[in-house]
């Protein structure tokens, strides 16, 4: 799944997983964690998702980084923000007022630029990746994240066979496999959505749940 992928899908308006609304799951577990106000969180794949305003308004310092200039343009114009820009290793960044975005590559952030993030929400990251790619992911992003660092990953599970992702099946035992030590995932919800989701049912999925975890770096 080449870059070229996302970004034709956001050319075409082809982006039925941005949500218009904050994800519910993220208003109800996210204060689970107890992160205090100031805390910087990270949101890969971040799109132009309205979760980032939720999390600023939690009084939290959000990072997002998304490949595609148009969902970040996108998501600061929705809102009548213009943000300051300027580049750097990592990409073209965009900021205005706790929020910035990052258009570049997640799995090219590093150590030094991670080193303050206190807490990271994937709702549309990890379940956007196919199986290759989920452990690489893990082994560059995640493993730049620091001691303590705490977050809510979000997944979707369903009979692969019956659907052609993204987004994908990440079943229990993998996310259990991919965030073992030095993470440790721990389910907080798994609930039945297929009747909310008529795309799926359309498409001959005949079952589909999502699950909450909360994850901690050791």
């Amino acid at each position: 799944m080449q870059p070229d992928f996302w970004l034709q899908r956001w050319q075409n308006g082809q982006i039925g997983f941005h949500r218009n609304e904050v994800m519910p799951l993220l208003q109800k577990h996210w204060p689970e964690l107890q992160l205090p106000a100031g805390s910087r969180v990270l949101v890969p794949l971040c799109g132009k998702s309205l979760d980032m305003h939720w999390l600023a308004a939690q009084g939290h310092r959000v990072l997002g980084v998304e490949l595609s200039p148009m969902a970040i343009e996108q998501f600061f114009a929705e809102a009548g923000l213009t943000p300051q820009r300027h580049s750097s290793q990592y990409g073209e960044h965009y900021s205005a007022g706790p929020i910035e975005i990052i258009c570049g590559d997640a799995f090219a952030l590093d150590a030094d630029l991670l080193a303050d993030i206190s807490g990271v929400y994937d709702r549309a990251a990890l379940i956007a990746l196919p199986p290759p790619l989920r452990q690489q992911y893990r082994d560059t992003l995640y493993a730049q994240l620091p001691v303590s660092c705490s977050g809510v990953l979000i997944t979707l599970e369903y009979p692969q066979e019956e659907k052609q992702g993204p987004p994908f099946s990440v079943e229990e035992a993998e996310v259990l496999r991919l965030f073992a030590t030095p993470w440790l995932a721990t389910r907080l919800e798994r609930r039945d959505i297929l009747d909310q989701q008529p795309d799926f049912r359309a498409g001959g999925v005949t079952a589909l749940t999502t699950t909450v975890y909360r994850l901690l770096r050791t």
